[in-house]
């Protein structure tokens, strides 16, 4: 393998975190550039164990501030980006659609320009590595599957905007011949996962006492994947996927909200040795938010055929690990809640 400089975009978010430790510690002959611009879910704590590797930078700065990406890439001259940085809760897109555009879709052409002009088409050992969802794909009904052909009906601002910025990178790869692969992943879960997300929220709540609100009837369907199967898998998507090609990463693992909720109850009462039942009483349905997906489900067969791919874990499994590290990690929990790295990285680095 030969040196290279690669730009891991939303590094010390939760998903990105796990692939940037992954990279730095099995590539030393790389260098991984961390830029994450610390919003409420971006939390340097999540890589203490690395951040003194001399393979690893970071890097703050904010993906929609256009001078800033060029000048990064002037001075450094990435030759790769794994692009995770992005806005991603439902409900926070819902109030704030036009955030969702300025991150998601303005935030992906600033990076999508800059590596066009930083290598005026000489894309040569290059690759640009978006990061996507499930979600651009819109709901499904009882049956069916998301396939990589899968046509895109998105239902949330949220997918909305993610849809849109794989729709540019394409895009480029097609108009500029830029080298790009794209994934579109199920929702994970796993540890240094910020507390707005179900799981991460329900073990927070549960600890606390503090009621679980489950949208309408509970009945709603999602496919988990375990943060670092997905880890990696982006790993190999980045070294033996094929250019202009699309991976859908899932976990095989479809759970009702209620059923997932009545499983994490059971066991957070066993880790918390309270009565069989006790969390359970918590469960509080709430109001349906709008445009609500009744279903989502992805065909991995592809990534599993193609490079090998497959999860580690069950979900049992992987419920297990993430409710056992947030217990042995509360300080980072309650850290997180209380806002108190935030003041922390404002005084940092204002």
């Amino acid at each position: 393998m030969r040196n290279k400089n690669i730009l891991i975009t939303g590094g010390a978010g939760f998903i990105g975190s796990h692939v940037v430790r992954l990279f730095v510690e099995k590539y030393p002959e790389y260098h991984i550039f961390n830029l994450d611009a610390l919003t409420y879910a971006g939390n340097l704590e999540n890589l203490k164990d690395i951040e003194n590797h001399k393979n690893y930078t970071f890097i703050k700065a904010d993906i929609t501030h256009e001078d800033v990406i060029n000048d990064l890439f002037i001075k450094y001259k990435f030759d790769s980006v794994i692009h995770l940085a992005a806005e991603s809760h439902v409900d926070r897109s819902i109030k704030d659609p036009l955030a969702f555009v300025k991150t998601n879709v303005i935030g992906t052409m600033n990076l999508l320009n800059a590596f066009k002009n930083c290598w005026n088409n000489d894309f040569s050992n290059k690759l640009f590595y978006h990061v996507s969802t499930d979600e651009v794909y819109g709901t499904l009904g009882e049956t069916g599957l998301f396939t990589e052909t899968t046509s895109y009906d998105p239902n949330s601002p949220y997918s909305a905007s993610k849809a849109s910025s794989d729709h540019f990178v394409r895009a480029y790869g097609e108009t500029y011949n830029m080298p790009y692969v794209i994934t579109n992943c199920s929702n994970n879960y796993g540890q240094n996962q910020f507390p707005e997300k179900l799981i991460p929220l329900f073990i927070n709540n549960i600890i606390n006492n503090k009621p679980l609100p489950v949208y309408g009837d509970g009945n709603y369907t999602r496919d988990w994947l375990y943060v670092i199967d997905h880890a990696i898998a982006i790993d190999l998507v980045f070294h033996k996927g094929k250019n202009h090609d699309t991976y859908n990463i899932g976990g095989f693992n479809e759970w009702k909200n209620i059923d997932l909720v009545k499983l994490l109850c059971k066991q957070m009462d066993i880790e918390l040795n309270r009565e069989e039942g006790t969390s359970e009483k918590l469960i509080t349905y709430v109001k349906d938010r709008p445009g609500h997906d009744l279903r989502y489900a992805i065909d991995a067969s592809k990534i599993k055929n193609e490079l090998g791919w497959e999860p580690s874990v069950t979900f049992e499994q992987g419920l297990e690990k993430t409710i056992k590290w947030f217990l042995n990690n509360e300080n980072w929990l309650n850290n997180v809640t209380s806002g108190q790295y935030k003041s922390y990285y404002e005084k940092q680095y204002n």
